[in-house]
């Protein structure tokens, strides 16, 4: 019969650090939601406030700074739509057939580039590599002139082809830069693996590469959306014409340089405005984020 001996008791010395309590852990994590919360709602105050602005009168819109308008009055919606010489659907459309166009512009071209950057071997490859990576110091009003001349030779001046065709030109270094650091991440062995298939290095680059890099070429899609719909700049040396107008000129027009501004119909098209883009990166965040930290790491 085996006898069974009580374990001794050992009591916490007074020099044993005890970790923290239940309590405090608790506490700590509210506490920081709480400053994280806090935060966020400074940052999206003023895009919460254009929002409850667009549903109040004109009359109260900067004397009422709260959040919560008195009442849901789409009266800046309809009256904003058209305000202007043109529908802002003209706006819309425009601004749409733009980005497009650009979207795949920098997909194809770029990822070309960057398909011959970092796969092909030629005469001066290093050198024009370290060319393009320079062309990102250089600020976009350096060479607005240079290019305004150009066009204006080409007679483009108030058409969509100059902010459209360089784009189809692999005119973005840094879209081409994420996709050099994507490429050279996928193994080597599958291009020799199908140049013993008897591929050319076209049909390397369509059939292996194009598939295998969706991550970087959807994150370069997502961000020359937005880049492209939020551009005020180019839009705004190019275009003359109203009917040309994207949406960010579209809503500088609200601004009457006399003094007299409908900002209530302002701050309505402004978040039908800022709506594709939500959307668009809402549902194509995680791709974004892929995209990026994949072309940063070398597997």
């Amino acid at each position: 019969m085996k006898t069974t001996l009580a374990e001794p008791v050992v009591s916490a010395s007074p020099g044993v650090r005890r970790g923290p309590s239940l309590f405090r852990i608790v506490g700590g994590a509210i506490a920081r939601h709480g400053v994280l919360i806090g935060a966020s709602f400074v940052m999206l105050y003023p895009l919460l406030w254009m929002l409850a602005s667009s549903f109040k009168p004109e009359s109260i819109i900067f004397t009422d700074l709260s959040i919560i308008p008195p009442s849901f009055d789409f009266a800046n919606y309809t009256l904003g739509w058209n305000a202007l010489q043109q529908s802002f659907s003209v706006f819309f459309k425009n601004s749409f057939f733009v980005a497009i166009l650009v979207v795949i512009g920098n997909v194809l071209s770029c990822s070309i580039t960057a398909y011959a950057f970092a796969r092909l071997e030629f005469r001066g490859r290093r050198f024009w590599f370290v060319v393009m990576l320079g062309t990102l110091m250089l600020p976009y009003h350096v060479t607005l002139i240079p290019q305004y001349v150009l066009f204006l030779n080409l007679g483009w001046i108030d058409t969509f082809l100059p902010l459209i065709v360089p784009k189809f030109l692999a005119a973005d270094a840094f879209f081409i830069f994420l996709m050099v650091q994507f490429f050279r991440g996928i193994p080597r062995e599958l291009d020799e693996a199908a140049v013993l298939d008897g591929c050319s290095p076209w049909r390397i680059y369509w059939k292996i590469m194009m598939p295998l890099s969706l991550p970087v070429l959807t994150t370069t899609a997502i961000f020359s959306f937005i880049w492209t719909w939020n551009d005020f700049l180019g839009p705004l040396v190019y275009l003359n014409d109203a009917s040309n107008y994207t949406v960010p000129l579209a809503l500088r027009s609200f601004m009457d340089s006399t003094g007299q501004s409908a900002f209530g119909q302002l701050f309505a098209m402004s978040v039908l405005a800022i709506l594709p883009i939500f959307l668009f990166f809402l549902f194509f965040q995680r791709l974004i984020i892929e995209g990026v930290a994949h072309s940063g790491m070398k597997r």
